[in-house]
């Protein structure tokens, strides 16, 4: 009975000394920059409506698509254990074929040039 008041009055105490340290040490005058919301890059000060380059959405689509099909690719050794060795061959190759052709087709479209 007396370690469950000593733990609840540590806890206590802990509670109101941390408390008054974060009111005490609190950085009470922010500064403009510390105010201001982060935008990556972008002025946050400017129009909302700024158009950027759609080259940048080009890339995080094409990142999407082809480490969609890699994540296919790293659970295939445990696959080969599960089924035949033929099946998980065909498999792979198929999805290895689907990479390689959709990096072939965005190098000759020029989805992968970054300069124009």
């Amino acid at each position: 009975m007396n370690m469950i008041i000593f733990m609840i009055t540590l806890s206590l105490t802990l509670s109101i000394i941390l408390t008054a340290l974060n009111f005490w040490l609190a950085q009470m005058t922010p500064d403009s920059e510390k105010l201001s919301p982060y935008e990556c890059g972008f002025d946050p000060l400017g129009s909302a409506r700024l158009p950027f380059s759609i080259r940048f959405f080009l890339v995080a689509i094409l990142f999407l698509l082809f480490d969609l099909e890699i994540a296919l690719l790293l659970p295939l050794p445990w696959a080969t254990q599960l089924q035949t060795p033929t099946y998980t061959l065909i498999w792979t190759s198929t999805l290895i074929l689907l990479l390689t052709l959709g990096l072939v087709y965005e190098w000759t479209q020029g989805g992968l040039e970054w300069a124009e």
